[in-house]
């Protein structure tokens, strides 16, 4: 069954949201991918938030993931600022 990951991310007060989108699609974006994720979705919600939909085959692909998507986030941090707001995530139970 699909599992589905939204997190919520914000850059800080003068950080230019490029740089943390530039990073985003050169590391983290393919860094998922490479883990399994068969989809991610971005969307800017401000200037300086956003939300990203991950969807994985299932969930124990995501768990099995789930220790590397720390050390990117964390490598990331490090880089350009953002930090995760808020994190939800489930099994898919119904689509169109």
């Amino acid at each position: 069954m699909p599992y589905v990951t939204i997190t919520t991310w914000e850059v800080p007060e003068g950080v230019h949201q490029e740089v943390s989108l530039r990073n985003l699609r050169e590391k983290r974006l393919p860094a998922l991918k490479a883990l399994g994720a068969t989809r991610v979705i971005v969307i800017r919600t401000s200037d300086r938030t956003t939300a990203a939909i991950s969807e994985w085959p299932d969930k124990r692909t995501r768990d099995e993931a789930y220790a590397a998507i720390a050390q990117v986030r964390e490598k990331l941090r490090t880089e350009d600022g953002s930090r995760m707001t808020g994190e939800m995530l489930g099994e898919v139970i119904a689509e169109v």
